[in-house]
């Protein structure tokens, strides 16, 4: 039993290591970016879009002129920077956030730290990035199907 005078412990009794402030502070970390990831995945997105038809329409046609002039051998356009907005933003974000997540995981490996923090820092950093990574992966799989079914289906509807 202890004594009611003794100051509290902030620390464990264990004095084979340093605390585990990198892990610790690595899983908050983590942990906000897999919030924010899976927020933004589920709740998404915040900035206004285009229907998808109108996209799929310029796409078309944005192909269409490029083949137009490389065939008349005129110069392409030069690229524009895409636009910052609030999705683009938070997709940043987190990847940062993730990765500070992870770099703090392997700062309280190296320093010796426990383990579980540290483990659990560089997983849920790790989670958040390959969540994202996934998503746009299977987002740009179902597109490309929805846009070659289109333009299989153009050339009966022109046709036709």
């Amino acid at each position: 039993m202890s004594n009611l005078t003794e100051p509290l412990r902030s620390t464990p009794t264990d004095p084979s290591g340093p605390r585990p402030t990198a892990g610790m502070i690595g899983f908050a970390i983590g942990a906000a970016a897999v919030l924010l990831v899976l927020m933004h995945f589920w709740a998404g997105p915040f900035a206004p879009q285009q229907s998808a038809g109108i996209s799929i329409g310029e796409i078309a046609g944005e192909i269409r002129d490029s083949a137009a002039r490389a065939l008349s051998g005129e110069q392409q356009p030069e690229p524009t920077a895409a636009p910052w907005d609030i999705d683009r933003v938070l997709n940043l974000f987190a990847a940062v956030l993730a990765g500070a997540a992870i770099v703090l995981g392997l700062l309280g490996i190296v320093r010796r730290e426990t383990w579980r923090p540290a483990a659990g820092a560089i997983a849920l950093g790790a989670s958040a990035v390959v969540f994202q990574f996934f998503a746009w992966i299977i987002l740009i799989v179902v597109g490309l199907i929805v846009f070659f079914v289109i333009i299989q289906n153009l050339d009966g509807i022109l046709s036709g």
